[in-house]
């Protein structure tokens, strides 16, 4: 089992200007080595014939991708066996002075989303993507790994990798997928309810917190 973990919008509170009012983290669960592999295969398909970039070397993001781009890509992956969680933070309704940090935010966010997927996990691989800020990243591999795996039992997750996800086709896959989430949500967006129902099949869980 491999899972990819990737997230949309900020950490940052809603009186700071330009915080976006949702922060959203999905895990994508491929419960088999191999259709992950046949699926890596079929997103650099999709990159070579089906994107401006025809070098190839387009690195797949919700947000830079149009319309168009988007609809090909989730009608090219949804022949493969994957599931998704997604976690919603609903940051005009937090209060408490652990949130106004980025580093505590991101923790608590990862372990409610391992909290809510962990039912559909065992012995799992889970990629982080390593850009970026590489010790807060290694200090939430810690913190996971702590937090998440139950003394006495079989470990939920297995091992932690960080990856560059230009260099990771299923890392994009879960910045696509949470891109589709976090688009679903926005009321001031025509394509709103697009891309995430053309993978309906593939979710299991998206929860809001705290609800609305």
């Amino acid at each position: 089992m491999i899972v990819f973990i990737d997230e949309s919008g900020d950490a940052g509170m809603k009186d700071k200007s330009g915080s976006s009012d949702l922060f959203v983290m999905v895990a994508v669960v491929f419960y088999d080595h191999e259709e992950a592999a046949k699926c890596d295969t079929c997103i650099a398909q999709l990159r070579r014939t089906l994107t401006k970039n025809q070098s190839g070397n387009k690195e797949y993001k919700f947000n830079k991708c149009d319309r168009k781009e988007r609809e090909a890509f989730f009608k090219g992956i949804a022949q493969f066996k994957f599931n998704y969680v997604a976690i919603v933070i609903n940051k005009s309704a937090l209060y408490g002075p652990g949130f106004q940090f980025k580093s505590p935010f991101y923790k608590f966010t990862a372990k409610l989303l391992f909290d809510n997927a962990k039912q559909y996990l065992s012995e799992a691989i889970v990629v982080l993507d390593g850009c970026g800020d590489r010790e807060f990243r290694q200090q939430l591999e810690t913190y996971v790994k702590r937090n998440v795996n139950a003394k006495g039992q079989n470990d939920i997750i297995a091992k932690l990798k960080l990856e560059a996800s230009h260099s990771n086709n299923l890392l994009q896959l879960a910045d696509m997928i949470v891109g589709a989430v976090a688009r679903s949500l926005r009321s001031d967006k025509k394509d709103a309810p697009v891309y995430r129902g053309m993978i309906y099949r593939k979710e299991l869980l998206v929860k809001v917190w705290p609800k609305k």
